[in-house]
This record gives C-alpha cells, structure tokens and sequence, in this order.
C-alpha cells in the first residue's frame, strides 16, 4: 500500500494526545511533514518539553503511520509551551505564560522545598522557568536556592530576577535584612508582595512558581483573585492532619475558580540507606487516596530522606545537586505531571486554528 502526504495526515489525525485526548493535527503538532518513497519524517511539537507521554505518542504515531502503509517513521522532537489567551499579555506579568501556584493546608510539609524542586525539574527537562517567593513573613527560597546577592534594576524601573540552577529567583528575603522580622499586616504583605511580582522584569518564562505561604489567609486569597493561574499544586504530607487542611485549601482554590493542577505526596515513606527497609513515618499513601476522593489528580510521592533536607539547607536542591539519585527522579516526575496538567488547563481555553492543511502542502 503506498503512502503519501495526504494519507499519512489522515492517519495522524487519528493518533490523540493521550492527556489532551485530541488528535495531534488539529492540536497543531505536527510539522515538517514528508513523504519519501515509504518512508516518512516529521516533527511532533509537545505542548511542553516536560511532556509525561512522550514516549507513548512516539509509539502511536509511528504505528499509525505504518499501519498507512509506511516502512520507516523518522520522528523529531520539538517543544512549544502554550499559554491560555491573554495570560502572556496580561499586565501584571507580561511575557509569563503559565503561572503555578503552589500551596499547602498548613505549614510543615515541605511546600518550599516542592516548589523549588519543581522550578529546577522544570528548567532541567528544557523549560524557561522563575520562581517567586510568595511567603512574605517567612522566605525561604534566598536559603534553598543558595542566592544571597541582592538584586538589581537596569532600568531604575523593575527588578532583575536573580538565577540559580537555571531558574529565575525573586523573593522578599533579597530585599530586606534577614535579621529582621517583617511585622505588616495583611493587607501591606499583599500589597508588596503584588507590587514585587509587577515590578520584576521575568522575561519569556514558560513557567513561574509562586511558593504561596501556608493556609487559606490573606496572601494565598489574594494572589489567587489577583493573578491568572494555570492552577495550583497541593502538598501534603500523608497523614490525617495535614490532608484535613489541605481539602480545606482545595476547597479555597475552587471558590476563587483556580484549577487544581494535583496533589503531591511529600515525605511519603523514609528508605533506609544501610537496608533499605521502607519506614512509613508519616503513613503512606494517604494524598493519593485523597486525590482520588476529591477528584483530582495525585501528582507523584517525594520519599522523607536526608539528602532533600541537606540539599535545601546547602542551596542546592537535590533535582540540580544529585540528578541521578531516586530523590531527584521522584521530583522530575512531578514537574513532569504537573506539566501535563498545565497542558490540560490551556486546552480547554478557545481551540487552536487546525493547520492540517497548511501541514499537508509543507
């Protein structure tokens, strides 16, 4: 059976992105389309280089294309993150298309250390990435990302990010001294902390984190009815207490109409290095139990081990100081989650135009 150009676009529309649950036609990812004899060559462009199925619609395309009667499939990857109408354009943050939040129910579970991770697994699998600290009284990224240099302005108009591990980095922490306690009120903390995420020059970013502090008070309600998120990370730890507050923090995010993105489990079981006996200290498995009660999607489980804590403490975060270590691999696979879910989110805004036909004559 011969195969050209148009045959083989048919075929392609009928391979979906398997998270998107859309053909990778009319999604707009197929490019450089060619037929040369039977064989056949195109590039896939993801919706995010930190694409968790990658493999899986390698597979599906090529054998789609061979069941159209092609003997080889030449597959080149590329990556092109989306943002949803408006977001890039917006104000507040021009040039950002996708603004995580990550939050927590309380305070303890490692949601800084979450966030930090996450921004640096992101960068790491090919993304333009920031992150903001949003936890006014208490910062905690000028620690865990090692940056202590105070940031400048080349404009005498907005803020330069610092950068560390690949990532952009502001917080309140570079811009006070870290011997005094910031006592404001609600109402200042959010103030200042809307005016710094205005007043940083972030650049083109695929992603900016914002680490939220903990509970449903005043900064978390605020950045969410104030900025356009792709949505928001949950952490938990998996014990009774800490999934009882962080329903509470879901049930904030959807009053206010901002998208759960999942819920990670941190600290979900402590490995011992000398025998590797698996020691639930904090129970295990209940943030992927509570994932699936509230309806949402469990994001991965970050194992309680030593290296994290050392790694924060030091400035290096395990995903940038120990990449080949479990610890490291845990975190990518979140960001790797947390990607595709963001890629859900900007697909059900207003469709792409399909190009298939501009494919089909390229």
């Amino acid at each position: 059976m011969a195969i050209d150009k148009n045959s083989a676009l048919e075929a392609l529309k009928k391979v979906n992105d398997p998270e998107l649950h859309r053909d990778l036609v009319s999604l707009g990812m197929v490019k450089d389309l060619a037929v040369e004899g039977t064989t056949v060559s195109l590039k896939v462009e993801l919706t995010t280089p930190a694409c968790p199925l990658k493999e899986t619609i390698g597979k599906d395309v090529e054998a789609a294309l061979k069941s159209a009667g092609a003997t080889a499939v030449k597959i080149a990857w590329g990556a092109q993150v989306r943002s949803a109408p408006g977001v890039s354009s917006a104000s507040m943050t021009p040039g950002v298309k996708n603004i995580i939040l990550v939050g927590a129910g309380k305070g303890g579970v490692g949601k800084s250390t979450v966030a930090v991770n996450l921004a640096v697994a992101l960068a790491q699998l090919g993304a333009k990435v920031g992150i903001l600290d949003a936890d006014i009284y208490g910062p905690s990224v000028p620690i865990l990302t090692g940056v202590t240099e105070k940031p400048t302005s080349k404009d005498g108009k907005r803020i330069s990010p610092l950068h560390a591990h690949g990532v952009a980095v502001m917080s309140i922490g570079f811009l006070v001294d870290p011997d005094q306690a910031l006592i404001w009120r609600g109402p200042m903390a959010t103030g200042a902390l809307l005016q710094l995420l205005r007043d940083v020059d972030w650049g083109e970013l695929d992603y900016l984190v914002l680490d939220l502090p903990p509970g449903t008070g005043d900064i978390p309600l605020t950045i969410s009815q104030n900025v356009k998120a792709a949505g928001v990370v949950l952490v938990s730890t998996p014990q009774d207490v800490a999934l009882a507050d962080v329903i509470r923090a879901k049930l904030m995010f959807d009053k206010v109409s901002v998208p759960i993105l999942g819920l990670v489990e941190n600290m979900s079981a402590f490995i011992c290095p000398h025998c590797q006996t698996e020691t639930p200290i904090f129970d295990k498995g209940g943030a992927r139990d509570a994932a699936e009660k509230m309806g949402i999607r469990f994001l991965g489980e970050v194992p309680l081990d030593l290296a994290i804590r050392v790694g924060g403490d030091k400035g290096l975060p395990v995903v940038a100081g120990a990449p080949d270590s479990l610890q490291a691999k845990a975190f990518i696979e979140v960001a790797k989650q947390v990607a595709g879910s963001v890629s859900q989110q900007v697909v059900k805004a207003p469709r792409l135009p399909v190009i298939g036909q501009a494919v089909a004559r390229g």
